[in-house]
């Protein structure tokens, strides 16, 4: 896909709702639908979700560890239903991952993404960076925005890295 990815963007921040979300946390479709409903938005066909665990502001603050490649808080495997229900075009976050880890199931190795991606289709974003987003959100009390995150054009590539940009 070379085609800029442009759309309604909705930020999630789940860490907000929750609190500090410890590594290994998994965020469930009663949390993501929580947390919407405390921001009051609802989540919807074509929408790019960004949802912030706050994993990367404690690295930021505490140190890196083993922030690329160790335990993270993130979306639960069972959330595949309500990704598939919501028609979400893309799912973005602050962790390395996207998903819960230690991955939920012992002998998978990112499970959701084998899912998620082949299945339906769904863009997934990791290592976002939302904190001034969430501040943002958090201050003027929209948590919708326009968003673009463009990939770069590479041939045969399953992924890129990409810039975004959320407009409000």
């Amino acid at each position: 896909m070379a085609a800029p990815v442009a759309g309604r963007g909705v930020l999630l921040d789940v860490a907000a709702v929750y609190g500090e979300l410890p590594d290994g946390f998994a965020i469930t479709e009663e949390h993501l639908t929580a947390t919407a409903r405390a921001h009051g938005v609802e989540v919807g066909r074509g929408d790019l979700v960004c949802v912030r665990t706050g994993q990367l502001a404690r690295a930021k603050r505490d140190g890196w560890g083993d922030y690329a490649g160790g335990p993270a808080p993130g979306l639960s495997f069972w959330t595949a239903g309500w990704l598939h229900r919501t028609e979400i075009a893309a799912v973005a976050t602050d962790t390395w991952g996207f998903e819960v880890r230690p991955n939920e199931f012992e002998n998978a190795f990112q499970p959701l993404h084998q899912v998620v991606i082949p299945h339906l289709g769904l863009l997934v974003g990791e290592m976002w960076d939302l904190d001034a987003l969430a501040a943002d959100c958090a201050a003027d009390g929209v948590h919708e925005f326009l968003l673009t995150a463009a990939p770069l054009p590479v041939t045969g590539a399953v992924g890129s890295p990409v810039n975004p940009l959320a407009l409000k």
